[in-house]
């Protein structure tokens, strides 16, 4: 029988292991789907950080009404999945993808985002010639000038296209406030609601066209203590907090949510007083943004290269010896789970599942 490490300890694993604790992930879970259900609003978390069906399924459970996706090839390993409503928050170009948005809606009720009347002419034309019909929501730039159509009247001419196009079915709008999530917590609620304002904008220009909004997405784990209560939204699209790591906590001001996902590392050298190193460098956990932060007392990350990471350890902290371990928090969950083949689930610090992280890999 092959080695499987379900019911051992976590301090088992062979390092450096990637770690989740379920207790935290589901109470993260039910956290933001209640902060999105008092609101009045549903939840189409965000899945590019923990790429995860296992996680996905957990935030259904929990009242999700769908999934959001960076990419098409992460919606389609989620639809492979068993996931239905999915919407891909990017615009899609090429005949390739376009083929492959079109083909898989027979196995999904995929939608897309779109800015632009080519967007919309070329999956029409590929989805109407194999007898299916896309969901598309206007995306608008609400503020982060990345991409989307300026508000008002621009998103009323696009979304008319889109209703007199075969093989799209409008669906609404969006907008990602993305550019807010670092500001000060008075700044973060002005911007959000302005924002917002730019989404209401956009919903009263459809109703003068004698048009609707029936979707307006839009939100972000950095500011749902905020955007959930502007009234420009009708879901909320935040899904990084569902692990939670020190970038969210200290740069982007996110809230009421626990630590879930952590690393394992092992001591491999320590050959003066006041330092040693460890087996997880950049190839492993993200430092750029935040560095991950160790559990020990008096014991700090304070570098990392590509394939060790550096300790500065305090008069109080343990003396640790070679092959010991030390748990983290990561610094960047984003841009963390990608490095790893699996993530174990840890609960009462046993593993209770490994889980693949299926779109690993899926840039496309």
């Amino acid at each position: 029988m092959a080695y499987s490490p379900i019911g051992r300890s976590k301090w088992e694993l062979d390092t450096p292991a990637l770690l989740i604790d379920l207790d935290k992930l589901e109470k993260n879970i039910s956290t933001i789907a209640a902060r999105c259900k008092g609101s009045g609003l549903d939840w189409r978390p965000h899945t590019k950080g923990h790429k995860s069906p296992i996680i996905v399924h957990k935030c259904l459970e929990a009242g999700a009404i769908g999934i959001t996706c960076a990419k098409l090839g992460e919606a389609e390993v989620m639809a492979a999945a068993g996931i239905r409503d999915i919407l891909i928050a990017n615009q899609i170009v090429g005949k390739q993808k376009i083929d492959r948005l079109v083909n898989l809606r027979r196995l999904a009720d995929v939608m897309v985002a779109v800015d632009d009347p080519g967007h919309i002419r070329s999956i029409g034309e590929a989805a109407q010639a194999i007898g299916v019909s896309i969901r598309v929501l206007i995306e608008v730039n609400v503020g982060m000038n990345r991409s989307g159509v300026e508000p008002r009247e621009p998103v009323a001419e696009l979304a008319k296209l889109a209703i007199e196009t075969a093989g799209i079915t409008y669906a609404g709008i969006m907008g990602y406030e993305g550019h807010a999530m670092g500001l000060p917590d008075d700044k973060k609620e002005t911007e959000c609601q302005r924002c917002a304002g730019q989404l209401n904008d956009s919903v009263s220009a459809l109703k003068a066209a004698g048009l609707a909004a029936p979707i307006a997405s839009g939100g972000s784990t950095g500011t749902l203590a905020f955007t959930p209560d502007t009234g420009g939204v009708t879901e909320i699209q935040a899904g990084g907090g569902v692990m939670m790591d020190t970038y969210y906590a200290n740069r982007l001001g996110a809230r009421g949510l626990d630590f879930a996902l952590t690393l394992i590392a092992s001591v491999v050298s320590h050959r003066e007083p006041g330092r040693a190193v460890i087996d997880a460098g950049r190839k492993t956990v993200h430092g750029d943004s935040e560095m991950p932060k160790a559990l020990d007392e008096d014991i700090e990350v304070v570098a990392l290269n590509a394939e060790h990471g550096h300790l500065r350890l305090g008069k109080n902290a343990r003396d640790l010896k070679l092959g010991d371990k030390i748990e983290m928090i990561s610094g960047y969950s984003d841009m963390t789970v990608f490095l790893h083949d699996v993530v174990y689930g840890i609960r009462d610090d046993r593993v209770e599942l490994v889980m693949n992280i299926a779109a690993r890999g899926r840039k496309d």
